[in-house]
């Protein structure tokens, strides 16, 4: 899924860009090293790269303290402008109707919209996640939660399942309005069933890099 458009430089090829962009933001923070292994660049194309990124303002270091003596390790997440990269849903226009819907018919109109909207996505997730065992389900989850934009993904984790997701397409409404992330969190739980919980470990409107919902089977 290509997510990224936008050239940094007339020299500067985008594919190189997207796929460092793409990395970072799902699974960063990374190591220059570890770009450079990962995306097989050498060590100084993979450095070269980062520096552009820099300069444009796409990414930042974040330091990292090392287990025992040494210097502290230097990892790259994005930025506020990286982060813009990948679609964010309208975002000024959806801030905007959000504030006229509030200040129009009060918390309660906003409730309204947020039921409404929990209401549609309710019937399209109980029909793209129908299998009868919780692990296929979530997988059905993580795609349709793909095809919306919030590159999700489902990985074990012992006996648990880790549902993530590395962008937020509506994270400007949900910070205008934390009432969709409650709502969608109800949703969650409803599509992996009463045998099973679904908590959130990471939220991105707590300052995360991502959303993180452990799902464990109840005895």
């Amino acid at each position: 899924m290509n997510y990224t458009s936008k050239r940094l430089d007339n020299s500067e090829a985008p594919q190189t860009t997207e796929r460092i962009l793409y990395f970072i933001k799902t699974k960063g923070p990374v190591s220059t090293a570890t770009l450079a292994k990962t995306l097989d660049m050498t060590g100084e194309a993979a450095r070269q790269q980062v520096q552009k990124l820099v300069a444009a303002g796409l990414i930042e270091g974040r330091q990292e303290a090392q287990a025992g003596a040494g210097r502290p390790r230097q990892n790259w997440v994005l930025t506020e402008a990286g982060n813009a990269r990948f679609p964010d849903t309208h975002a000024q226009l959806t801030i905007k109707l959000i504030g006229s819907v509030r200040q129009l018919f009060g918390e309660a109109g906003l409730d309204k919209l947020i039921t409404q909207r929990e209401e549609e996505s309710r019937g399209a997730y109980a029909l793209a996640c129908s299998a009868p065992d919780l692990p296929t389900r979530l997988q059905q989850l993580a795609a349709v939660r793909d095809e919306e934009g919030y590159m999700a993904r489902v990985e074990a984790d012992g006996e648990d399942w880790l549902l993530i997701e590395d962008h937020c397409p509506i994270c400007a409404a949900a910070r205008t309005c934390q009432g969709f992330c409650r709502s969608e969190l109800q949703l969650f739980q409803e599509v992996v069933g009463p045998n099973a919980s679904i908590v959130r470990e990471q939220h991105v409107l707590a300052n995360a890099m991502r959303c993180v919902y452990r799902i464990r089977a109840l005895p």
